[in-house]
């Protein structure tokens, strides 16, 4: 039986790498984002929208490299320092804000785009949301909660986990099923409410109002809707009051092990499992051939 290798969610057996090898000697003055576009195209590796997936690919292919599987050509340029947000006067505390969720008339979920404003949604992460900044890879939607002009707080959107126990037993499906529909899932990976706002039922408010727009805004984006929600919740710290309340289901805990831990050794926190269905039907939709 040929062995199997699996980088970024897709298997490559001992045969795609020898493609991969003619591939790299063929080419000898290619750069390395040409040849990852170069190997999509051979094995059409693309994403639900279609277009290829370079990212993932370059992804997999530096780590086939570092595991000494296939041999990259130098890079071209230094690799850049990793991004950092500044911190700014924009995101210096406001004045308290004291009051129920009823009374903000002007309460909205917006979309944050490119420049400035992703700019300030990362300085506010970074500076106020216990995890910090880090960057995601993938397909990932940001929104600022906010009240008129006034920015309440902020939430991020990504890639699911790859493989998590009481959530896959929850939905009923199998490994193939899994990796042919991953992405129908969308984490929210970031959850903040800005320090100095107290504002009662706010943070399940917010949960159910971004439920109604992130569908379409991630089919604007990225050519099709997702149809479940998932977000971990650290239980030493938080509850997870705001989810129960917006009707999401605790299906289970992590491990604490951490997503990476293929050899069991790390420590990290206990994490409890919380999902939001978007539609009556998602099992169904998560286990369809057409979903």
């Amino acid at each position: 039986m040929q062995r199997m290798n699996k980088y970024c969610g897709k298997t490559w057996t001992l045969d795609d790498l020898d493609q991969i090898r003619v591939l790299i000697q063929h080419n000898p003055t290619a750069p390395r984002l040409k040849l990852s576009r170069m190997v999509c195209e051979l094995f059409d590796w693309r994403r639900p929208d279609g277009k290829l997936k370079e990212m993932s690919c370059r992804v997999a292919m530096l780590k086939m490299h570092r595991d000494e599987l296939i041999v990259l050509p130098p890079p071209k340029w230094p690799a850049p320092k990793p991004y950092q947000p500044t911190l700014s006067e924009p995101c210096d505390p406001t004045p308290e804000l004291h009051a129920v969720v009823n009374e903000l008339n002007q309460l909205s979920i917006e979309l944050v785009p490119r420049g400035s404003a992703l700019r300030l949604w990362n300085e506010f992460i970074a500076r106020y949301h216990y995890l910090g900044y880090k960057m995601l890879p993938g397909a990932q939607l940001r929104y600022f909660i906010k009240d008129g002009d006034r920015i309440l707080g902020a939430m991020g959107f990504g890639a699911a986990a790859w493989r998590v126990a009481p959530r896959d037993s929850f939905i009923g499906w199998d490994t193939q099923e899994r990796e042919a529909r991953l992405h129908l899932i969308v984490n929210q990976s970031r959850f903040l409410i800005l320090p100095w706002i107290h504002c009662k039922n706010l943070a399940s408010k917010s949960l159910a109002m971004v439920a109604k727009r992130l569908p379409h805004d991630w089919e604007q984006h990225y050519g099709y809707r997702p149809v479940l929600m998932e977000t971990f919740v650290e239980n030493e710290r938080f509850p997870g009051t705001c989810y129960k309340a917006d009707n999401w289901q605790n299906v289970g805990n992590t491990q604490g092990r951490g997503k990476l831990d293929r050899l069991h050794t790390n420590s990290a926190p206990v994490k409890s499992i919380w999902l939001k269905p978007l539609y009556a039907d998602f099992r169904q939709m998560l286990m369809s051939e057409q979903p």
